[in-house]
Order: structure tokens, then C-alpha cells, then sequence
């Protein structure tokens, strides 16, 4: 890899000085040349001797090491690197759409013309501090874990030698709030005011902790009343332009059995009093081997057809003002009075992250760790346990000499 001066030839004239080319004293001096990792030769131009020498040294030496990364890879915008990993990912429907929305929205806009060898960290900082007058903090920390994401598969596909989102960006704090639990009448009021054919879906919100997808998604077969336990395997889904199906729950740790309490299974013997007949509906639960099938579903829209999750919030809207509930709040405030309702009784991380399906006891944690009650004062009553109960020992005076 040699490194060329452009201004003169090799060969010299008859009194031993240097013969000038024919570009003598015009453009860049210095041509650095060699074979990149793919058997291609490249050529780059430098003013000073100095910089093309570094330029040939660093190429050497990472070339040797398998780190060489060709600049060019880096000239693709930041749009088609988002519709490279966006075609890489293994997302369920429900989150490719929730993906795409986020990156055709949040990402794109600011970020999608640039090439992403040109995208510096001060850019997706700015980038931040515009989303940041749009987005909540929790939604804009997801859309930059999107592009974080994107950023890294460009290092490891060697498009670029360093993700700009690798240098300390600063995203905006989130606020723990104050989540709005409802009391135990207003519980009740919620079952009462909705539709009789879907009043039970409260109690195995709030008293089984399952997610409205796995509301909807139960069938008969679900429930076993003598071992007092409820089957959560599918969860009925929604895209749009496609009638509600069956599919997977939302992570492995999802599909679990859950305990059924007296006061749910009252409900639910109520609810199944008059039968529950068979309905036509997709099942993509295993994406391997999708059927249409009769299902046993439990809930069923006034029309004996599956719920439409949107349906049945608009149907939700109208009882939950009546019982005095915020706006937007919505069934799934009924899941975290379920895992409150453990904490404060004594329940561990591990029964609630089970009881939930969370994928770890770090997820359980996060979300709640400010419910467990007390643990201030505990862990004063344990230190003071253990050492309250033998005097203190004489500490030596400190010298302020």
C-alpha cells in the first residue's frame, strides 16, 4: 500500500533532481493506494504527506485485524437503514405496526435523509430534544431504543465504526407519577354498568391480573373450576384491515396459569349460566400452522362475534366515567390494582412477576417497586434487630488537631 507523490515522477533528470509530473503544483499531492477486504482497489488523495501516511498506517492495521470498514458502506441514509432492520427483526404483527408508526413518525422526519456515516451524537441529541416536545419520556426512551437498535446493527454489518448513540446521550427523566388504583366498590361499579356479556371481564382483570388480549382471548377450555385455576395460552388480536384473531401471548413467560379466586369464579359461572356457543375466528397461535376454527371464546360482541378490542373501549369509556375514573384510564388499570393488592398483602417479586407473566422479576420491580410498603422502615427494623440488641461500642474520640 504504497503511499505516491502525485507531483513528481519516479525517474529523475541527468543532474539528480526530481522530475515534476504533469499536475505538478495543482490538487492534492499525496495518493495513498490499496486493496480493501473485498479484493478492491482504493485510492484516496491527501494534502500533507503526514495525513496520508496516517491514513495508509491505520488502513494496515485494520486490514490486519479484520476491523477494516469501507466508507462507502456509510452512505446510506438513515431511512434505509431503518427499512434494513426493520426487515431483520422478529416482531410480532401487533409490534411491527406499533415499530413502523413509531419510525415513519419520530424517526424519519428528522433523521431519515442523512447518511448515517455523517450522523454525530450532537445530532441524535438534538433529535432528542425535539421529540422530547412531542413524546412522553417512557414513549420517546421506546422510539430511541429504535433507533439505538438501528445504529447498532450498522457497527456489526461494519457500515460504520461507531453508533452515534454510544456517547452519552442524555434522554429525558421519567416521572414515577402516581398511579390511580380504584377502590373495591368502584371495582364492583365497573362490573355492573358494563354489558351483562361482558361485565366478568373486570374481575379477571382485577382479581387474575390478565391483560384485555387475554381477556378476550379465553375460551371455556380455559377455565378449570375444580382446580380453581385459569389457562392464560392465546390472546385475541387486532391489526388493522384483518378481523380479531387468536395469537400468541406477549412473551413466553405470558402463557401461565393463573389461581382463580372465589369472587371471579362466582363471575364467571354467572357469565357461562346461559352457555356460550361456538364462534368462526383465526387462529394464528402457532404462526407455523395458522387455521380458522370454532372457538368456545368466553366474551363475545352483541353480535356473538369476537370483541373488538376497540369496540369494547369505547363501551369501557362510558362506565368508567360513571364510577368517577380519570380519562384514559383504562382496563388495564385493573392489572395494576391486581398486583397491588398482592403487594400490600405480602406477595414477593417472584409471585407477582408469575402471577403478571412479566418476563423477569426486573420488569416486576421497576413497575412497582414503590408499592412494596414500608421498606424504608423494615430495613431499619432489621439493622436495628441485629445490632440494637448489644450496647454500642465506646468510639475513640476524633482528634481536630
Amino acid at each position: 500500500m504504497p503511499v505516491d507523490d502525485l507531483w513528481y515522477l519516479n525517474g529523475r533528470a541527468a543532474d539528480g533532481s526530481r522530475l515534476p509530473s504533469k499536475r505538478h503544483g495543482r490538487g492534492k499531492r499525496w495518493r495513498v493506494r490499496w486493496t480493501d477486504n473485498l479484493g478492491e482497489t482504493r485510492t484516496q488523495l491527501f494534502e500533507r504527506k503526514v495525513d496520508a501516511d496516517r491514513h495508509d498506517a491505520n488502513v494496515r492495521a485494520d486490514l490486519s485485524r479484520g476491523q477494516y470498514i469501507d466508507d462507502r458502506a456509510g452512505r446510506i441514509t438513515v431511512a434505509a437503514l431503518a427499512s434494513l432492520w426493520r426487515d431483520a427483526q422478529l416482531h410480532t404483527d401487533s409490534t411491527s405496526v406499533r415499530v413502523e408508526h413509531a419510525v415513519r413518525l419520530h424517526v424519519l422526519p428528522g433523521l431519515g435523509a442523512q447518511q448515517i456515516k455523517d450522523v454525530r451524537p450532537s445530532h441524535i441529541q438534538g433529535w432528542v430534544r425535539d421529540r422530547s416536545t412531542v413524546l412522553a419520556p417512557t414513549t420517546l426512551r421506546v422510539v430511541y431504543t429504535y433507533l439505538s437498535s438501528m445504529f447498532a446493527m450498522a457497527v456489526r454489518d461494519r457500515l460504520i465504526s461507531a453508533s452515534p448513540c454510544d456517547k452519552g446521550i442524555r434522554l429525558p427523566p421519567v416521572g414515577r407519577g402516581s398511579r390511580v388504583l380504584p377502590t373495591a366498590e368502584q371495582v364492583h361499579d365497573l362490573a355492573r354498568l358494563l354489558p351483562a356479556r361482558l361485565a366478568a371481564t373486570v374481575y379477571l382483570a382485577a382479581g387474575c391480573g390478565l391483560r384485555l388480549g387475554e381477556i378476550l382471548g379465553l375460551e371455556v377450555d380455559d377455565l378449570d373450576f375444580d382446580v380453581r385455576e385459569v389457562h392464560v395460552r392465546r390472546q385475541l388480536k387486532v391489526l388493522k384491515g384483518r378481523q380479531p384473531f387468536l395469537g400468541p401471548v406477549k412473551t413466553s413467560t405470558s402463557a401461565r396459569t393463573v389461581e382463580l379466586p372465589d369472587v371471579v369464579a362466582v363471575a364467571l359461572r354467572q357469565h357461562l349460566a346461559d352457555g356460550c356457543d361456538a364462534v368462526e375466528v383465526d387462529d394464528d397461535t402457532d404462526r407455523r400452522r395458522p387455521v380458522r376454527r370454532a372457538a368456545r371464546l368466553l366474551f363475545k360482541g352483541a353480535g356473538g362475534e369476537p370483541v373488538n378490542a376497540a369496540t369494547f373501549s369505547r363501551t369501557w369509556a362510558s362506565a368508567r366515567g360513571a364510577v368517577g375514573l380519570p380519562a384514559r384510564w383504562g382496563i388495564h388499570g385493573l392489572r395494576h390494582y391486581y398486583a397491588t393488592v398482592l403487594i400490600h398483602a405480602g406477595a414477593s417479586v417472584k409471585t407477582v412477576q408469575l402471577a403478571l407473566g412479566h418476563s423477569t422479576p426486573t420488569v416486576t420491580l421497576n413497575t412497582y417497586v414503590h408499592e412494596w410498603p414500608d421498606v424504608l422502615d423494615r430495613t431499619r427494623l432489621l439493622i436495628d434487630g441485629a445490632l440494637g440488641q448489644h450496647e454500642t461500642a465506646a468510639m475513640p474520640a476524633v482528634s481536630r488537631a
